[in-house]
Parts: structure tokens; C-alpha cells; sequence
């Protein structure tokens, strides 16, 4: 097999923003109120412990090791094992002035044929994404607002978000469904979905109700209710919002044996159709959410008055 070969991909941008302004943010990479890390659109840098030599983490299936920290001026961290190979990445501030800096992130990986490959394909285009809306972050936290448009998605990064986005897994209905129990208490057919909910993303459940295109039937302040009434059937799906996730649960109840007829068909599809629906809407609201830079104030730059 032949030797690896080390990829390096590296980034810069000039900041018109005061090296320690800058460096602050930094240095809140992984933090609750982390302002640059482009969530929800991208998985979150979770670490275990606040950013410091020895914290480990990664953001979604990247693992690495923080190996060296100046505060406020860089970060390296080492990948871990089982990654794409033998190496590191770095965010550096390098001060160029009183009031303007420049902020590197640099990546040196050693990898395989086949990994090069990979990371060409499919790697490369979402990490130059990231880090490019890394960059807008900085701005947006450090000046207020971007000066420039934000950096465009290209179609395979956009390709490689939507096949590996998260996927509603199955749950028993909630008994924060509490609408669509007593709308249906003994239901012919329920079922409940669930997807965990990303930093920013809305926990209020109106913020879904194009989840499925039937009136509301009620709403309270951790549910919302939709439904249809017919001769046939009678049903209801309910939007719950937790400390964990957003649940789609449905019910049915069957008023006769067309009812049931029809339903047998339903049953097949419905669990792969409200999966679909679920994890659709789960993905336009991430991409609607505002960045960090945004919906965060930031005590070491001027808050955001954008909403967008």
C-alpha cells in the first residue's frame, strides 16, 4: 500500500477587529454560548471539559484532542484514532495592528490513498464550508454584523449535510402529548417519532406547524395539534417539544370497516412518509435558525441588531 501522504487545506481571513476581540471568541469555541461554530447546520464542537489542553471532543464523527492553547492567540487539535488519518487542525489569530487581525485555520492530515480520495470527494468541499462560515462568525460576533455576503453552500457540501443528517428514530407517544391523548384517548393506531433539537433551533412547536398540511386542532405551550375529522377516520398529529427533541406523534381512530380498509395501505406508508416529513422540517428550520455570531451577544465584541 502506499505511503501516506500529508493533505494540508488552509484558510485566512483579515478581520477588521482587534486581535484580542478576536482571540476572546476564540477561546469560547465549544462553550454553551459558543458564537463560531456554524451550528445548526453543521454539528456542534462538543468537548469535554472547557477548551484547555487535554479537553477531548470533536464535532460529529471528527474526534481530536486539544494539544495546544494560547489564549487568545491559537488552538491545535490532534486527531484522534479511527479518523482520516494522523494530523491536526489549528485556529491561530495573528494581530496586525490596533485594529485589524488575521485568523488562520490550518489542516495537515497524513492519509492513505483511499482517504484522499474521500476527503476530496466528499470531505474537503464541507470543510472549507465550515470554516469559511467559521470566518463569518468572527465577523458577525467581532463587528456586529457581516460586511460581506455569507459564504455560499456549494451542492456537495450541501449533498454530503443531507445525507448524513439526522434521522427521526421510533418513541412511544409522549405523555407531554397530552392535546392528542385527549383528542384520542384509545386510538386504533399511534405512533411518535423523534429527532433531538440543535443549539438554536426553535423550541417553540407553532414554529412547525407546516410540519403537515392540516388545520390546527389546538395548541399549548409544548404542543401543537393538528388533525382532520372524516366519515371514514378520524386523525390527529401532534408537534411535542421537550428538553430532548421534537416528537411527531399521530393517532387514529376508525369510525367503520372503510375506515379500516383504508388504513391498511396507510400503515405501510405512513411510517417512512412522516420519517421523511420529520426529518425535512427538522433540516429547513436548522438552515432558517440565525448563525451563532447572530443569536448570541457576545461580551468581547458589539452584539448583532440582525435577526436574519
Amino acid at each position: 500500500m502506499p505511503a501516506a501522504r500529508t493533505v494540508r487545506n488552509t484558510h485566512h481571513r483579515i478581520v477588521a477587529a482587534p486581535a484580542e476581540t478576536v482571540g476572546a471568541l476564540v477561546d469560547r469555541l465549544s462553550a454553551p454560548d459558543d458564537p463560531l461554530f456554524p451550528t445548526p447546520v453543521w454539528p456542534a464542537m462538543v468537548l469535554d471539559r472547557p477548551l484547555a489542553v487535554g479537553a477531548d471532543g470533536g464535532h460529529g464523527s471528527i474526534r481530536y484532542r486539544v494539544t495546544a492553547h494560547e489564549p487568545g492567540r491559537s488552538v491545535r487539535f490532534d486527531m484522534s484514532e479511527g479518523g482520516p488519518g494522523a494530523g491536526y487542525h489549528r485556529l491561530d489569530v495573528e494581530p496586525l495592528g490596533p485594529d485589524r487581525c488575521r485568523v488562520t485555520h490550518t489542516l495537515a492530515v497524513a492519509m492513505d490513498t483511499r482517504s484522499r480520495a474521500l476527503f476530496k470527494l466528499a470531505i474537503e468541499p464541507v470543510h472549507d464550508t465550515m470554516v469559511e462560515e467559521i470566518f463569518d462568525n468572527v465577523e458577525r460576533a467581532a463587528l456586529g454584523a457581516l460586511p460581506h455576503r455569507p459564504t455560499r453552500r456549494p451542492p456537495r457540501a450541501r449533498l454530503v449535510n443531507r445525507l448524513f443528517w439526522a434521522r427521526p428514530r421510533a418513541v412511544p407517544v409522549p405523555a407531554a402529548a397530552s392535546l392528542l391523548h385527549e383528542a384520542l384517548p384509545r386510538p386504533d393506531f399511534a405512533d411518535a417519532w423523534h429527532m433531538p433539537l440543535k443549539p438554536g433551533m426553535p423550541r417553540d412547536p407553532r414554529a412547525w406547524r407546516n410540519i403537515l398540511p392540516f388545520p390546527v386542532r389546538g395548541a399549548a405551550e409544548r404542543e401543537l395539534m393538528l388533525g382532520e375529522d372524516a366519515s371514514h377516520l378520524d386523525f390527529r398529529a401532534s408537534v411535542v417539544i421537550d428538553d430532548k427533541g421534537v416528537t411527531l406523534a399521530t393517532a387514529v381512530r376508525f369510525h367503520n370497516a372503510f375506515g379500516r380498509a383504508y388504513f391498511v395501505p396507510v400503515r405501510l406508508v405512513h411510517p417512512p412518509l412522516v420519517r421523511l416529513i420529520l426529518q425535512r422540517e427538522h433540516r429547513r428550520l436548522a438552515y432558517a435558525t440565525p448563525p451563532a455570531g447572530v443569536r448570541n451577544r457576545t461580551p468581547s465584541g458589539p452584539p448583532s441588531n440582525s435577526t436574519a
